[in-house]
C-alpha cells in the first residue's frame, strides 16, 4: 500500500510521472515512455492540452473518424465522429448512403430551453413566502443584468423564475425553478452564475422580510433538458427497402418495426437499443467538445420520462410509408468551451459548415437514429456479429502483432469464414 502525498497538484508534470512511476509502477521498465510516447511533440499545443484539465500528465487518444454521405434537410453533411468502438462510424456511413438515395433524413428543433434550479428549505408559512416570491421577483432580473447583457444581444437570456413547492417530496423544501434561452452556447457557466445570483438576492432579501428561516441548499443548472427538443426521422415506399436481397421489404419492415416494439415495452432490451443510439450520438458530441456525459444522463431520463424506461426511436407503416423518427433532449454548444481551443474540435465544426447549436442538435440526433437504424437492420437480417466482428478483426490481428503480410491473408481467409476470437487465434496459429 503506497503513502498519501500532499501537494501532488502544484508538482510539476515531469515530477508527477515521476512519482506516478516511482510508486505504481516500480517494476515496469516502459511505464514513462509510454505515457510520455503521447505527447504532442509541438509544446504549445500540447501545453494547451495539459490545462484542459488538473494534474495532466499524458494525451488519451480516441480515433477520429468521419461519416460521409449524410442527406440532412437537403443538405450534404460529412459527419465527425471520435469514438473507440468498431463498426461504429462502418454502421453510421452505411445507414446515411441508404437514404441519401431515399431522400434522406429529415430534421427539426421543436424547442431550446433549459433548466436552473435554487434548491433551498424554508421552515416558515407558504403562502408567506408566495407573496414574498412575487414582491422580489423582478429583482432576479435586476441583479443578474450583468450576467445576461451579452446573452441577451445574442437573443438569449432568462425566460421566466417560478417558485415550486416541493415540501410534499421534502420537508421545508422549495425551489426558484428557472428556464433559459442559451442560443448557440451550451450555457451551464452561464446558468450558474445566474442561479448563484438568485441564491444571494433571496438570501439578502428574506433577511428581515420572512418569518422563519430560509437557508439555500445549492444552485445548479438541470442536465434533464426535456424541453430543449430535437427530432428526426427518415421515410419511404415499403417497397423502397430493398436493399438486402433476402428479405422481401414487406418482411423487413414487419420485423423492423417488431424489433423496435420489443424495445418499447422491454427495459432489458431497450437499454442496449438506446445504448445504440448513443453511440453515434456520443461519437458526435465529442468530436464537436461538447459534454456527453451532460447528453447521456438527460437522454435516459427521457427515455423514463412516463415512469418506465423505454426506446428513445419509433417506426411504423402507414398508406404503404415506413416511417422511422426519434424525439430526444440535446443541450449542445457551438460556442464556448472547448469549441474555441481544440484544434480538433474547431475543425470538426469547420467541417460542418460552422453549424448553429440548433443545427447541431440536428446532426448530431441524425447521426444516433442512424446508429439504430443500421443497427437494428443488421440484427434483424443478417445478426449483429457478422458485420461487427469483421471489423473487430483487425483489432484482433493488433493484439497478436500480426505483421502486414500475415494481416493480409488473414483478412482474404476471413471474408468466407466466420469471425470469432477463437478462429483468428487458431488462423494465426497455423499461419505461423
Amino acid at each position: 500500500m503506497h503513502k498519501t502525498i500532499s501537494g501532488f497538484s502544484k508538482l510539476s508534470k515531469s515530477e508527477k510521472i515521476d512519482w506516478i512511476v516511482e510508486t505504481h509502477f516500480s517494476n515496469s521498465t516502459n511505464a514513462k515512455s509510454i505515457l510520455m510516447q503521447y505527447w504532442n511533440k509541438n509544446d504549445k499545443l500540447q501545453q494547451l492540452h495539459d490545462e484542459f484539465i488538473e494534474n495532466t500528465i499524458t494525451n488519451y487518444y480516441l480515433p477520429f473518424g468521419v461519416a460521409p454521405n449524410f442527406l440532412i434537410n437537403g443538405k450534404t453533411y460529412t459527419i465527425p465522429m471520435a469514438i473507440e468502438e468498431s463498426s461504429v462510424v462502418a454502421a453510421a456511413s452505411k445507414a446515411a448512403k441508404f437514404w441519401y438515395d431515399r431522400g434522406g433524413f429529415k430534421a427539426r428543433v421543436i424547442s431550446t430551453t433549459k433548466i436552473g434550479q435554487v434548491h433551498f428549505t424554508y421552515n416558515g408559512s407558504t403562502n408567506d413566502l408566495t407573496l414574498f416570491f412575487n414582491g422580489i421577483k423582478s429583482k432576479f432580473f435586476e441583479d443578474t443584468e450583468t450576467i445576461t447583457k451579452s446573452m441577451k444581444k445574442r437573443g438569449g437570456g432568462i425566460l421566466d423564475i417560478e417558485l415550486k413547492n416541493k415540501t410534499k417530496d421534502l420537508k421545508s423544501y422549495y425551489q426558484l425553478h428557472a428556464t433559459f434561452e442559451t442560443v448557440d452556447a451550451m450555457g451551464a457557466n452561464f446558468i450558474n452564475s445566474c442561479l448563484e445570483q438568485f441564491a444571494s438576492t433571496l438570501k439578502r432579501e428574506s433577511e428581515g422580510s420572512l418569518e422563519g428561516d430560509l437557508n439555500v441548499v445549492m444552485s445548479i443548472l438541470s442536465n434533464y433538458v426535456p424541453n430543449c427538443l430535437v427530432k428526426a426521422e427518415v421515410s419511404c415506399k415499403v417497397e423502397e427497402l430493398t436493399e438486402n436481397p433476402n428479405i422481401a421489404p414487406e418482411d423487413f419492415a414487419e420485423k423492423f418495426i417488431q424489433a423496435v416494439k420489443i424495445a418499447e415495452i422491454e427495459p432489458y432490451r431497450a437499454v442496449t437499443h438506446n445504448k445504440g443510439i448513443m453511440n453515434g450520438i456520443d461519437a458526435v458530441v465529442l468530436a464537436t467538445g461538447n459534454d456527453f456525459r451532460a447528453v447521456e444522463a438527460g437522454i435516459h431520463a427521457y427515455a423514463s420520462k412516463n415512469g418506465k424506461y423505454t426506446s428513445l426511436t419509433h417506426a411504423e407503416v402507414t398508406n404503404g410509408v415506413f416511417k422511422f423518427w426519434m424525439e430526444i433532449p440535446l443541450a449542445l454548444g457551438t460556442v464556448g468551451g472547448l469549441t474555441s481551443l481544440h484544434p480538433l474540435v474547431k475543425l470538426a465544426l469547420e467541417m460542418l459548415d460552422k453549424p448553429s447549436a440548433k443545427e447541431l442538435m440536428q446532426i448530431v440526433a441524425v447521426a444516433g437514429l442512424a446508429q439504430n437504424f443500421g443497427a437494428l437492420r443488421s440484427l434483424t437480417t443478417t445478426g449483429i456479429q457478422e458485420g461487427h466482428m469483421k471489423m473487430h478483426l483487425m483489432n484482433i490481428l493488433n493484439q497478436f502483432e500480426a505483421s502486414s503480410e500475415e494481416k493480409e491473408k488473414l483478412i482474404a481467409h476471413f471474408k468466407t469464414n466466420t469471425v470469432t476470437h477463437s478462429a483468428v487465434v487458431e488462423a494465426i496459429k497455423a499461419l505461423r
